[in-house]
């Protein structure tokens, strides 16, 4: 046995004097915090050393579901097909081209296959994440970004396709977006200020020459970003807040020009800019709220200049019942990303025709514009998923609304889609409101309580669309039913839902999911014994809420790295992405917002009541949710909890805020979930 499966009691964190006794926590590197936080791994690794098998076959049986050798869909570009493929045994995908077929299909021509990014050479067995992967117009050159840490600090490089030799931009604190000029010799790139906010644009030309900032955006609540319009004439500098929203516009052939402003910012307008074709003439597209939350569609004639907001004509008004989410442009069509009812919905305009929806079979449903392939191409890729239907790529005849399913995500094994019942459930929160969840369970299941894994997000207007998961299987296949919360804050319902969720609207994001967790035991679909939550990041928050407000309705939970210090990381405007949130949360040097905030924080709101079995992993390297929120929590509840039942931290020390890198480290993180659940639930 390891050395860890003899520890007989959970390491109790020392408390400190003061307001907060455990914030000697958050002296990063020091070897006392190091010291517990590896203790606490030793702990969870000690409680669930009896489930080694289990978590071993679980990874095996979730493994054996996918299809580990793979081709991804060719993406047709200029003369080549760009395409990954996964090799079994492999963590990462590589990336090939060859030459584009003469008669345009997209079969993989091998005799002039060429490799042009190895991630598992380049990874090296430890972390890695690939940021920009950007082939210049001339398909000359590939730019790429790696993330070796998990702290989200990119490595800039450019490969020179014909001979393959490789350089490395002397660049440091980089954001890892690399955007070409259509010269391609110029790229784009942003930079990182000291609380990890992308705050200024950089110009760099492949001569060698000292790289140019071109635009510094000081505002603490915005974000930098620039992206080539659809059309391939014009270099959008996006700058955007949770609120507030400016667009500046560069001709992608005159890149040593100057960005030009479409829309000075005003507090609380929010828009975004296109580049395409209306009438066969080129036209510039926005995107804006300027007539109501829900967002219209604008569109200018490009007269050789960037127009003003003078010069918008409202080409799809507004809707109190319809969101505007998204756009796609082609040469032929205009493809809209809708949300109507809490489903999403593709509408398309194709040129000097009528418009139409896309008809699709299931009730609840993910379904977006996956690629929208070369601009002059007449047709788009749609990607489609349910709970119980395995993703499917959806090619779209634009003009035609004609569907071929070009590729299903397969399931090996024996699986049938029709043996789990995907349904939408409806739950009454508190305040009248009604609150969609989307449920998936077995259908031999049905007419009983059986045990239910309930997840939930609820912010940053984010929609967490049904989506199905080899994983998923073998919870479903144990008789576990999933369920998704639709909570408040969550953008299922449009702009209205996300608002009636956040800011001093937060509670909503609670109470809803409570009203789930009712509903679902009110129908006979589970009960209280039998319920797991889980939740990630701002997710965690809510689990963290709720388990404060309703720990007996629950019986186990699961927290990544959760934000449940919201109340003194918010108070640190040091703290990477703390300035630009206030926009979701609020600022708490404002006395009401403090007292708004302090009441449901999780981490001060730990109290002397029975909590439920709780599993909280946390990325030591996390730059969007600190490590020593999940440190703090358990250190609280540790101490606070009048239950003894199981209370996990598990820290990657060598990960970030998405876990660790890897696919099959990713299907081992959820053996270890899963297994967990099992546990607690009583089902092993």
């Amino acid at each position: 046995m390891p050395p860890s499966t003899h520890i007989t009691a959970a390491p109790i964190a020392r408390k400190a004097t003061g307001n907060d006794p455990y914030a000697w926590l958050q002296e990063r590197d020091s070897s006392e915090v190091l010291d517990y936080l590896k203790a606490e791994n030793a702990w969870q690794e000690a409680q669930l050393a009896d489930q080694d098998a289990l978590r071993e076959s679980l990874f095996e049986e979730i493994k054996g579901r996918i299809l580990e050798t793979d081709l991804s869909l060719p993406s047709p570009w200029g003369p080549y097909l760009y395409y990954t493929r996964t090799t079994a045994g492999d963590e990462y995908a590589r990336h090939y081209r060859c030459r584009r077929p003469a008669d345009d299909s997209q079969q993989v021509d091998e005799c002039s296959e060429a490799l042009l990014l190895d991630p598992n050479v380049l990874a090296n067995g430890g972390f890695f994440a690939l940021g920009a992967f950007s082939i210049s117009p001339d398909h000359q050159r590939l730019a790429y970004s790696l993330d070796t840490s998990g702290e989200e600090i990119y490595t800039l490089y450019v490969k020179e396709l014909a001979t393959g030799k490789v350089s490395e931009l002397a660049f440091e604190d980089c954001d890892g977006s690399m955007t070409w000029a259509n010269d391609s010799l110029t790229l784009f790139f942003g930079e990182l200020d000291d609380t990890h906010r992308p705050h200024k644009l950089y110009r760099y030309r492949l001569d060698g020459t000292t790289a140019e900032e071109v635009f510094h955006e000081p505002d603490g609540r915005f974000f930098l970003h620039c992206y080539r319009a659809s059309s391939e004439r014009q270099l959008l500098l996006s700058l955007g807040s949770k609120t507030t929203s400016e667009i500046w516009a560069l001709d992608a052939n005159q890149p040593h020009q100057a960005f030009t402003c479409l829309a000075p910012r005003v507090e609380g307008h929010e828009y975004d800019v296109d580049h395409g074709k209306l009438d066969d003439q080129w036209a510039w597209f926005i995107r804006s709220n300027c007539d109501g939350i829900n967002f219209a569609l604008f569109q200018a004639v490009d007269s050789g200049n960037v127009p003003s907001q003078d010069d918008w004509q409202n080409l799809i008004p507004h809707s109190d019942t319809v969101m505007i989410e998204g756009l796609s442009l082609n040469a032929q069509a205009m493809t809209l990303s809708l949300r109507e009812g809490g489903l999403p919905i593709i509408e398309v305009h194709p040129q000097g025709l009528p418009a139409y929806q896309v008809q699709l079979p299931d009730a609840a449903y993910s379904l977006y514009v996956q690629n929208s392939l070369e601009f002059g191409s007449d047709k788009i890729r749609l990607r489609y998923e349910a709970l119980n239907r395995p993703a499917q790529v959806r090619q779209l005849a634009l003009e035609t609304g004609a569907q071929q399913v070009l590729k299903e995500t397969p399931v090996l094994g024996t699986f049938n889609a029709d043996d789990y019942v995907s349904q939408r459930l409806w739950a009454t929160s508190v305040d009248g409101t009604q609150v969609p969840i989307s449920l998936v369970v077995r259908r031999d299941q049905l007419g009983q309580p059986t045990p239910l894994y309930l997840y939930g997000y609820g912010a940053y207007g984010e929609s967490l669309d049904p989506w199905f998961s080899h994983a998923r299987l073998s919870l479903l296949d144990r008789g576990v039913a999933f369920a998704i919360a639709h909570v408040r804050g969550g953008g299922e319902l449009g702009e209205a839902w996300y608002r009636a969720g956040k800011q001093e609207h937060k509670q909503n994001t609670f109470s809803d999911f409570i009203a789930c967790a009712e509903h679902l035991i009110a129908q006979g679909l589970t009960t209280s014994k039998q319920l797991a939550i889980s939740g990630g990041s701002a997710g965690g928050l809510l689990i963290g809420a709720v388990l404060n407000q309703r720990p007996e309705l629950f019986q186990a939970a699961i927290a990544e790295v959760p934000f449940v210090d919201v109340l003194n990381t918010m108070l640190d405007p040091d703290l990477p992405l703390t300035v630009t949130e206030y926009d979701e949360w609020g600022n708490p040097q404002e006395p009401e917002v403090y007292e708004r905030i302090k009441a449901y924080a999780p981490y001060e709101n730990v109290s002397a009541q029975a909590y439920p079995a709780t599993l909280v992993i946390a990325g030591y390297n996390d730059s969007r949710v600190q490590y020593w929120e999940a440190a703090k929590w358990v250190a609280k509840l540790r101490t606070t909890s009048t239950s003894d039942n199981l209370l996990l931290l598990k820290t990657e020390l060598g990960a970030g805020h998405g876990g660790m890198s890897g696919r099959y480290q990713g299907l081992r993180d959820v053996a270890l979930e899963y297994g967990f659940v099992f546990k607690a639930l009583g089902l092993v």
